[in-house]
């Protein structure tokens, strides 16, 4: 193996080590964001899925209440 060989494997090995600690900084950075999210909403890690469960909810009750006018205003399904 030459010099050149060599050396070429250490930069592209190095290289692959920056994207994989650029990737894994991301990471970090992104899962403390959704840390300081949760903490804004109450402290409790569930909060931000709760609020989504919520309004899911919120969506199936309208929707059924549609369908409870429209019984009731003789409309058929």
């Amino acid at each position: 193996m030459g010099a050149e060989t060599v050396l070429a494997i250490g930069l592209v090995t190095l290289a692959a080590i920056l994207i994989a600690a650029t990737f894994a900084l991301k990471g970090w950075q992104g899962w403390l964001e959704l840390r300081k999210l949760e903490i804004a909403h109450g402290g409790h890690p569930e909060t931000a899925s709760q609020l989504t469960g919520g309004r899911i909810e919120i969506a199936d009750l309208k929707e059924r209440v549609r369908k409870l006018e429209q019984i009731a205003s003789g409309i058929e399904l």
